[in-house]
């Protein structure tokens, strides 16, 4: 008799312990499931080292700096022939460059002869197939980019330019 007082049953002929824990583990899993949702929403916005685009990309992104945005304009258009397949280009583009603060800005001015060599230099070895695209233009852009950095870089110990703009693509 003292067995079967110690296995109460209930309504539906479970035991109550075994009721207990199917609801202690559905509990734990939606603690758990709860925990995950706030890490994964709520974790480290900042890119791990794994989740860096390696490559070209890897190297054009630098470190934010807040100050002012200064857009520095080349003084003339670049202007160049390209050869193509059927006929030779004539292509104008007309650059400026972002750089941030006002010391940035009078170093560019400072250093704009060596800029365009570089940047005459990126824009003649482009294509016209690449030209034609828009894909093709961020590319050049992009490569444009690296050429100036990299060649300001001895110049002036930093990466001065944040970005190379086309304002004006024209090609016949």
């Amino acid at each position: 008799m003292a067995d079967e007082e110690s296995l109460e049953l209930e309504e539906n002929g479970e035991p109550k312990s075994k009721k207990k824990l199917i609801f202690g583990v559905i509990g734990l899993v939606l603690l758990l499931a709860i925990g995950g949702g706030v890490w994964f929403f709520l974790g480290s916005s900042e890119p791990s080292d794994e989740a860096v685009v390696e490559g070209e990309a890897a190297e054009v992104v630098e470190e934010v700096n807040t100050g002012e945005a200064f857009y520095v304009g080349m003084p003339r258009p670049f202007l160049f022939n390209l050869p193509g397949a059927a006929r030779s280009r004539l292509v104008e583009i007309k650059v400026q460059l972002m750089v941030r603060g006002g010391d940035d800005d009078v170093l560019i001015k400072k250093h704009i002869p060596l800029i365009e060599d570089a940047l005459l230099t990126t824009f003649s070895s482009a294509d016209v197939q690449k030209m034609s695209s828009l894909a093709g233009k961020d590319e050049l852009r992009q490569l444009a980019l690296l050429n100036v950095q990299n060649t300001l870089q001895p110049v002036t110990g930093r990466k001065v330019v944040e970005k190379v703009l086309f304002t004006g693509f024209v090609m016949q």
